[in-house]
């Protein structure tokens, strides 16, 4: 399987074959694929009843001089959430909900680190994604990975962790 510069993986024909040999029972039309045209082709003059393949679009070739950065930008601005989580301070509120220095000095550390990589965005859709499966009573896992380092995500309720307890670097989960 292959990445192209945006992180979006696809196959070639050879690589799903080699799939299909594995596990014959796979569900290849979730799979983006160079070209998959043959095979679409061969499912309709069969009269198949086959899901049929996705074609794998470049995103570079489509908007030619886009930067992963700007792809990242673009598909950032079409998240679902409402206005208020898109334009509030999730700083101030990330350190309003601090109850010790030592909270406060850690949370601050942090949030320099989410703003160097300008993960504010996406505090904001975890504080809206947080909320919304606490409104609707959704259960969630107890953390997961190296997100548990991260102290801000604690507070945020993202997971169940405490990081600072425990004397995880942040930038185990931030590199």
């Amino acid at each position: 399987m292959n990445y192209d510069q945006f992180g979006i993986a696809h196959t070639t024909e050879a690589e799903l074959c080699d799939l299909l040999y594995i596990n014959p029972d796979l569900d290849i039309s979730k799979f983006l694929v160079q070209d998959p045209f043959t095979f679409n082709n061969a499912v309709d003059a069969l009269h198949l009843d086959y899901k049929k393949l996705v074609l794998y679009l470049n995103f570079a070739a489509i908007q030619p001089g886009l930067t992963p950065e700007e792809f990242d930008a673009q598909q950032q601005s079409k998240w679902h959430m409402p206005d208020e989580y898109k334009q509030m301070d999730i700083a101030e509120w990330i350190l309003a909900q601090c109850s010790t220095e030592a909270e406060l000095q850690r949370c601050g550390q942090e949030l320099l680190l989410y703003q160097e990589r300008d993960l504010f965005p996406l505090l904001c859709y975890l504080k809206y994604l947080v909320d919304t499966m606490r409104e609707h009573n959704v259960v969630w896992g107890v953390g997961r990975g190296s997100s548990v380092a991260s102290f801000v995500l604690y507070k945020m309720g993202v997971h169940r962790i405490n990081s600072l307890y425990y004397d995880l670097d942040p930038e185990e989960f931030l590199k």
